[in-house]
């Protein structure tokens, strides 16, 4: 794909970020496009879906230019950047086009040749949902139609159960009666850098039983911790990234169906961090249809739905692509342009240092340079502000592109870059991007904060919401 044939449909945006005035929004370019390609008399409607082994299917629609076209190049490129986001949002092993021939062969090309395509397909369709990514032309008549899977999680908060949190530096339990915290313990540790599953299982198991001995009984135990979860399995995570690939595989991967069987089978459910806090959230505002954004050292999501259950969706929006420049911040792990880890986490401030005039060796871990930027924030200093307004500006149009993906009226932000003033920053440059761009998007969004505290008894009680109980 060739991301310099978009060029002629970047769009300059109406609130230009303050230090990042090359920045082009994706949600921007892609309408220009498609407005172009339907005022040309000649535009050809394409079709995309993402599949799930489960069978859940999500279908996007486009309009690119017909085979032979001198923009024709422009619609491939644009239509790779709605794969990328369905494969990233969504998750799912077999990608259907219905589209010009030309566009199917590149789009295969893209997953077999370049780098950043064998990246998606390796991380998404081969490791988290198990085969190589499959791309199928197909015609209108044989087009898998839009196909949700229903899920039950979340909001179950009868009789006696655990809540739990493994992160990257402590791992928390909660014992929880009827949705009230009885107990809550943070235990520190150091996962990433332990390559024994046994390790892992028995400071899990520690922390499930501290919280068990505050409990006449157990019912159901549900979990949160960073990383890819399907069906109880662990796919994807940052957290055993010290653990063989065969230890992976033979211990790690099945981790939480053992635990659940040395719990005599109760109900037991473990799914993303970011989907958790969400859910706590949405638990905590009494809100469904709420997309939750946490921007620490990466960029982490949940959604929740309007009926206030979660989905099988992955929501890596780390991944999504909110810049098509040619020339966009390049993601350090997939090698990738525009994506929204360089806009919504601490290495976006980090980024910005430069452009500001703020010194800082490079050298210097992501969470010290962010302290830093808090203290200039908080002694009035106006290269902070410009920092913190431009990432304002990037969530507000980054806000405009998920809200072609997904149903919300409600978002929550927090992560260690909104605290402090510059998070109540970065909220009004959010604002005045969608009031000056989409006024009725402006008026539909609320925004919501959590203070930590109960961020911390949210998402345990969250967690433990996460199992049904059979009666």
């Amino acid at each position: 794909m060739d991301p310099e044939a978009l060029g002629p449909f970047l769009v300059a945006p109406r609130v230009p970020p303050a230090l990042d005035p090359g920045f082009r929004p994706a949600v921007l370019a892609r309408r220009a496009l498609e407005a172009a390609a339907d005022a040309s008399g000649v535009g050809v409607p394409v079709a995309i879906a993402i599949e799930q082994p489960g069978g859940a299917v999500d279908v996007r629609e486009a309009v690119v230019f017909p085979d032979g076209h001198p923009s024709a190049a422009a619609g491939h490129a644009a239509v790779e950047r709605l794969a990328k986001t369905l494969l990233w949002s969504r998750g799912g092993h077999r990608l259907w086009v219905d589209g010009p021939p030309a566009l199917v062969d590149a789009l295969r090309r893209h997953y077999a040749d370049a780098p950043t395509g064998r990246f998606d397909d390796g991380v998404i369709a081969t490791t988290v949902f198990g085969s190589a990514l499959e791309v199928v032309a197909a015609s209108r008549a044989s087009f898998p139609a839009d196909r949700a899977a229903a899920s039950s999680l979340g909001g179950h908060l009868d009789g006696c159960r655990i809540g739990f949190d493994l992160g990257a530096s402590d791992r928390k339990a909660a014992a929880v009666v009827d949705g009230e915290v009885v107990f809550s313990e943070e235990v520190a540790w150091d996962p990433a850098n332990h390559a024994d599953p046994q390790w892992h299982h028995d400071g899990i198991m520690d922390s499930l039983r501290r919280a068990a001995a505050h409990l006449p009984r157990v019912d159901a135990i549900g979990g949160s911790a960073a990383g890819i979860y399907v069906d109880n399995e662990v796919r994807a995570a940052s957290l055993f990234r010290s653990v063989p690939p065969a230890a992976f595989d033979a211990r790690v991967r099945g981790l939480f169906r053992e635990l659940q069987a040395e719990w005599n089978g109760i109900p037991f459910v473990v799914v993303n961090d970011g989907e958790v806090t969400a859910l706590a959230g949405a638990m905590a505002t009494g809100t469904g249809g709420l997309l939750g954004i946490a921007m620490g050292s990466s960029e982490a999501a949940g959604y929740v739905t309007p009926t206030r259950t979660l989905t099988p969706w992955i929501d890596e929006l780390a991944f999504v692509p909110v810049d098509l420049r040619p020339d966009a911040p390049v993601d350090e792990w997939s090698g990738d342009r525009g994506c929204g880890v360089q806009y919504l986490s601490q290495q976006a401030a980090a980024r910005l240092f430069p452009s500001a005039g703020i010194e800082a060796d490079p050298a210097t871990p992501l969470p010290e340079r962010l302290v830093l930027l808090q203290d200039l924030m908080a002694s009035g200093d106006a290269r902070a502000g410009r920092v913190y307004s431009t990432i304002g500006t990037y969530l507000g149009y980054a806000l405009l592109e998920y809200r072609e993906w997904y149903d919300f009226g409600h978002v929550l932000v927090l992560g260690r870059v909104m605290t402090g003033a510059g998070g109540d920053a970065i909220l009004a440059g959010a604002r005045a991007v969608l009031e000056a761009t989409e006024p009725d998007a402006a008026a539909a969004i609320a925004f919501h904060e959590v203070s930590e505290r109960d961020k911390r008894h949210g998402q345990a009680v969250a967690a433990a919401s996460l199992p049904a109980i059979a009666r």
